[in-house]
């Protein structure tokens, strides 16, 4: 049997309980393992010259369950209790009854004559409460080593993350050895034999690839938290909590956390061992959601997704407080399972992103399908790749997935600077026909003080024939008097120039917010404040005249609050904002209208996450009004009169519920 085929897959006491319900659900049908009958005594593990390590299979040991609780290892050596041994076939390799005690007898024969190695027995789950091994001191009594996971880590004798017993062996000799198991939880029976030199190369290794793996780890915890320290993009924040509940969750399976992190408290560990997957499932849905923005892509479906999170996660804890069944982990596979739905479907909808996030979680998924292929006794895949794949998948999703956050980010940049260059364009644009006014109203300038000089030329000279000519006075007043009308009529000519020259150059800013070039600063320009949209609005509201909604009636006075009209029969007011979409606004009215502004010009595609960046609201708000404003876009395009090319201003007059005013 080779020894690497269940090491890592008996370590980790929430990763195996899932994995052997996916086998079992997969591979139901692929492979019929034949049940060997129990026997009454087990076969003795020979250890040869040359032989480094030794995989303890179930034949070479057998299991006595101790239901009372009381048995001693003097108790179970001898009769009665010694013959009611059994050796298990490969189907019942777990303690299935955890209120009970389990003796494992296993007896081993050096064959060396020589001086002999020192041998060590290890045992591969450490998550096991309490643990008792017993070893012949050569009087016919036994010498005991208590350990156990509900023991502080120094009550190990050796500083190992599994338990490691030392073999007394002499040459050409036979021993029994007891290991009495007291377990909380289901746990295994698998261990192994290993010599002096074999154990401290292979302690290196191990731990010198561990440390490489939460190396990596660290480095990209420290790496994205930097950068959202730096850019305060909340999904780098969120995948740092993931990769964080990772690591913890590996810290607890392999038992490095116990051994390095909270070695003198048992009761922090079990309850690391249990809460860590929950921790898990909430932090990668809270990560997962907003890495392939399925808010704002699938929004029912997100809803959907993170109340069967919530539910998941309650059941989860009832299960692990008070009901302690043991199948809570079915419950991880629904909400996993949607969130890779999800990821499919914005990818399918042109999330380019979301590949990256279905590539890491797919490496995911062929390490869980290499260990079920180990547990349904599948060897032709059983190698150190295969057995370490799912640290090497996290280290690769890691990798993926902080390259995917880099991605969609620089998609973000690229938009952001396309946006740029689209708007220093436009103001170019602007500088340009603000020039273009600057040397129009040069020349209109030149023109008033031509007209000038000649008006001045013309009355000197009618002044000086006057003078010379007494008998033509009245005939050259009335020229004079002609000279005057035709100065005011070029006075009045260039003063209505002027004015149409504001006129156009308000406009101009006007038609430049209804063809999309403008930022919130020059939009809030031309609506400096809350009186600026009220006169706005009021004009467009009553540009038709005035009509009272309650009697008909046409005439009207000015109300209470500005710009509201109040009918002079029944007196009832409306204020400028009534029946429009900016009724009842929780915000600042210019705000309001810039955001009516900008979901318009694009079309109802402008996210909710933008909007609350560029108005400094909260996302809730912005997503709330933006549905209100697509709801009035859309009965817009169903109007009769709608026109595909008609002005933003068009969908404010929106009235759909009417909230009658207060009487003045």
């Amino acid at each position: 049997m080779i020894p690497t085929m269940y090491t890592w897959f008996y370590q980790s006491s929430f990763t195996a309980r899932l994995l052997v319900v996916l086998g079992m659900l997969l591979g139901s049908g692929l492979v019929r393992v034949q049940a060997a009958p129990p026997v009454s005594r087990e076969d003795t593990l020979r250890l040869q010259k040359g032989l480094g390590e030794l995989f303890i299979d179930p034949g070479f040991y057998s299991i006595l369950e101790d239901a009372s609780n009381t048995l001693t290892v003097n108790q179970v050596s001898q009769e009665p209790w010694s013959s009611r041994f059994n050796a298990l076939h490969p189907d019942s390799r777990a303690i299935r009854n955890t209120s009970s005690t389990y003796w494992m007898r296993v007896t081993l024969y050096n064959t060396n004559r020589g001086a002999g190695q020192h041998w060590y027995l290890e045992t591969f789950d450490s998550h096991i409460g309490a643990l008792t091994f017993y070893r012949p001191n050569g009087t016919g009594t036994y010498d005991s080593i208590q350990t156990g996971a509900n023991l502080p880590f120094a009550s190990r004798q050796y500083p190992y993350k599994n338990y490691l017993f030392p073999l007394p062996l002499p040459p050409s000799q036979t021993q029994t050895y007891y290991l009495k198991f007291k377990s909380s939880s289901k746990t295994s029976f698998l261990s192994r034999v290993r010599n002096e030199q074999l154990l401290a190369a292979h302690t290196q290794t191990e731990y010198g690839l561990l440390g490489g793996f939460y190396g990596i780890l660290f480095i990209m915890v420290v790496y994205n938290l930097c950068i959202y320290l730096f850019i305060g993009e909340q999904t780098y924040l969120r995948y740092v909590l993931y990769v964080l509940s990772c690591s913890l969750l590996f810290l607890s399976e392999d038992g490095l956390g116990f051994q390095f992190l909270w070695p003198n408290w048992p009761w922090l560990n079990s309850l690391v061992n249990t809460g860590t997957p929950v921790l898990l499932l909430l932090t990668f849905s809270y990560y997962a959601r907003m890495f392939l923005d399925a808010p704002q892509q699938l929004p029912r479906y997100d809803r959907l997704t993170r109340l069967v999170v919530l539910i998941s996660v309650g059941l989860l804890l009832l299960d692990m407080l008070f009901l302690e069944t043991g199948f809570g982990f079915w419950l991880y596979l629904l909400p996993y399972g949607m969130i890779y739905y999800a990821a499919l479907q914005v990818y399918w909808k042109g999330f380019r992103p979301a590949r990256y996030f279905l590539l890491a979680h797919a490496l995911v998924a062929i390490s869980v399908l290499f260990l079920i292929t180990r547990k349904l006794g599948i060897n032709f895949f059983t190698n150190a790749f295969t057995v370490y794949s799912m640290n090497m998948a996290l280290i690769l999703e890691v990798a993926v997935l902080s390259y995917a956050l880099g991605d969609k980010i620089k998609a973000i940049k690229d938009a952001t600077i396309r946006a740029q260059e689209k708007l220093v364009k436009q103001l170019r644009k602007r500088h340009q026909a603000q020039d273009q006014l600057v040397e129009q109203l040069r020349q209109n300038q030149e023109l008033k003080d031509q007209l000038n000089t000649e008006l001045e030329e013309l009355v000197a000279k009618r002044t000086e024939e006057l003078r010379q000519q007494s008998e033509t006075i009245v005939a050259q007043n009335r020229e004079l008097l002609q000279a005057n009308g035709l100065l005011a009529l070029q006075s009045a000519a260039i003063e209505k120039l002027n004015t149409d020259l504001q006129r156009d150059l308000h406009q101009t800013q006007t038609a430049r917010v209804l063809s999309k070039e403008v930022d919130f600063g020059e939009f809030s320009r031309i609506y400096p404040d809350k009186e600026a949209c009220l006169v706005y609005l009021a004009d467009l509201k009553w540009a038709h005249g005035y009509r009272c909604r309650k009697c008909g009636h046409e005439k009207y006075c000015d109300g209470r609050e500005p710009h509201s009209r109040r009918c002079t029969r029944c007196r009832y007011v409306e204020s400028a904002t009534a029946y429009t979409l900016f009724q009842k606004c929780k915000f600042s009215i210019v705000k309001a209208l810039y955001a009516v502004f900008l979901i318009h010009t694009h079309k109802g595609t402008y996210s909710s996450q933008e909007l609350s960046r560029v108005l400094e609201l909260r996302q809730a708000t912005c997503w709330s009004f933006m549905q209100k404003v697509l709801e009035a876009m859309q009965r817009r395009r169903q109007a009769p009169d709608y026109d595909e090319n008609e002005g933003w201003t068009h969908v404010l007059l929106d009235d759909t519920v009417p909230v009658e005013e207060e009487q003045d």
